[in-house]
């Protein structure tokens, strides 16, 4: 279980809708209210939710989670402090008037959508969800929306933004309170539409709770998460609950993987599918071409037939594209400026992102973390040269474990050379990971396999290997602007590394290292 006292991201500004009292809470929770001879009374405000006592604002209902290190109750003087008007837990205290409940996760998301007035249900919200695919599916809805004369906000793991709000995305899916505390401030400051990531997680621990979806989309399943997730059973059901039919008014489904297809066999709301392989889906894609400057393709629909050129790299983005401008069409929007505005989308920060400083090669940044990522972007990198294909690769610590092994074996069966490296390892040993993701790209017996510690080494390796011809691939992290060692952490752009490693570039050939 996420630890209580991990931190959100920076709160934004109060929003202007709905205030609650503690009696109105008591009600909507089935919880009677313990005063306690405090001052506050059943009908003193409640203006906002916090599960963080750090970052409490005065009004603010302060639900106290149990986590594995910490139980939010430990910090409950805290929340008082700063001006909490209430607790809801599922430990009773008499520091604030407390509301007991016996699960207080499962009633957060709900009662923050309250609080904040059910901002979803006054704007058209269209989440997104499955393994890959998540961020770029939101950054086309978005685009579509926008060329429909909607008012956007976007909330992904990348960025969060506005009409008034921009600042970086810290989760995929944000903490109950925040996803609908954004919401509401979308919601003043106009927004009529927003797209977001549903994360399996956010799912999982009701983050998407309380919010109302006018269109729900589901890219993919393939195996990640599993340490999370028991089994793939288990992580398909986490990611169908968000289409609920009291949850979600429209499913739009890929049905290019079996996942896909039981989604869409089971379904209790309305849908409408997507695929590159089945003729029959009511949103086909057909005659996907994927090059150097975009991707293009023919989408066969209910509405018509269409052709589309993406300045996206990487033919997965023609599905991707497909979905965002089936999800928009279907929800009474035009499907020709949808098309024109997903046309207009230049890039998606860290997937397939190219850096150009002038080099006679190839180099990109991406996002690829499991083995359907590489298997859909390898090939394409492969596609783009008739040279050499270097990627550089590494696996996360504290989280699933088997998919390390599979990540060096994929990583040296579709390049040329793969070098080893250390992303974020957490509370692992960097030695360990990079380990299992070496004894992998060894077992395939093809690419010529080097491991070299240290990210901007290993980059700095890659681009000097790197010659005329060759693409160039650092794998892994996409747009994440930190790694994580233990208790430290250090900014670290992949973008701005390999940027820099390409204008300090010797000339000079280099040898390869032996592995």
């Amino acid at each position: 279980m996420t630890q209580a006292r991990e931190p959100e991201s920076g709160r934004i500004g109060r929003h202007s809708h709905n205030y609650m009292t503690i009696g109105d809470v008591a009600e909507f929770l089935r919880a009677p209210v313990n005063i306690d001879d405090d001052p506050l009374t059943p009908e003193h405000l409640a203006s906002g939710v916090s599960v963080d006592s750090r970052q409490v604002r005065p009004g603010d209902i302060y639900v106290a989670l149990p986590g594995n290190r910490f139980h939010g109750m430990d910090f409950v003087g805290e929340a008082a402090r700063r001006g909490a008007v209430a607790v809801v837990s599922d430990l009773p205290t008499a520091i604030l008037p407390a509301l007991v409940v016996a699960r207080p996760r499962a009633v957060l998301g709900p009662l923050a959508s309250a609080v904040y007035g059910s901002p979803s249900r006054d704007m058209d919200v269209y989440g997104v969800t499955g393994t890959n695919g998540k961020t770029s599916v939101a950054y086309l809805l978005d685009a579509a929306l926008t060329a429909n004369s909607r008012t956007t906000g976007l909330i992904t793991g990348v960025d969060v933004r506005g009409p008034r709000t921009s600042y970086p995305g810290v989760r995929t899916t944000p903490e109950a309170p925040l996803l609908q505390e954004t919401l509401a401030s979308f919601r003043d400051q106009g927004v009529d539409a927003v797209a977001f990531e549903a994360s399996s997680h956010g799912l999982a621990y009701g983050r998407v709770d309380g919010t109302y979806l006018r269109a729900g989309v589901f890219t993919n399943l393939s195996p990640d998460h599993l340490d999370f997730h028991p089994n793939m059973d288990e992580y398909f059901r986490v990611k169908a609950s968000l289409f609920r039919a009291e949850r979600c008014r429209l499913g739009v489904i890929n049905v290019d993987d079996e996942y896909g297809r039981r989604l869409a066999a089971q379904i209790d709301t309305e849908m409408v599918s997507v695929s590159a392989a089945d003729p029959a889906a009511d949103f086909y894609v057909e005659h996907v071409r994927a090059h150097a400057r975009g991707t293009s393709f023919t989408l066969r629909s209910p509405y018509g037939r269409f052709p589309v050129h993406l300045q996206l790299l990487g033919s997965a983005q023609a599905v991707n594209a497909s979905a965002a401008i089936a999800a928009v069409a279907a929800t009474g929007n035009d499907i020709v400026s949808a098309i024109g505005g997903v046309e207009v989308l230049s890039g998606i920060p860290g997937r397939l992102e190219s850096v150009d400083a002038g080099q006679p090669f190839l180099a990109f940044v991406d996002y690829m973390h499991n083995g359907a990522g590489q298997r859909t972007v390898l090939p394409f990198l492969r596609s783009l040269t008739s040279r050499r294909v270097i990627a550089v690769i590494g696996a996360t610590g504290d989280r699933d474990p088997g998919k390390r092994v599979p990540l060096g074996f994929n990583a040296a069966g579709m390049a040329d050379i793969v070098i080893v490296t250390d992303e974020s390892p957490y509370s692992e040993d960097p030695a360990t990971l990079r380990a299992s993701v070496v004894a992998g790209a060894r077992s395939a017996r093809a690419a010529h396999v080097i491991e070299q510690p240290g990210r901007a080494s290993a980059i700095d390796l890659a681009i000097g290997l790197a010659e005329k011809g060759d693409v160039v691939v650092v794998a892994g992290r996409g747009h994440s602007p930190t790694l994580i060692s233990g208790e430290r952490s250090e900014p670290f752009d992949d973008r701005a590394v390999v940027r820099d490693a390409i204008l300090h570039r010797s000339p000079q050939r280099r040898q390869l290292p032996t592995g």
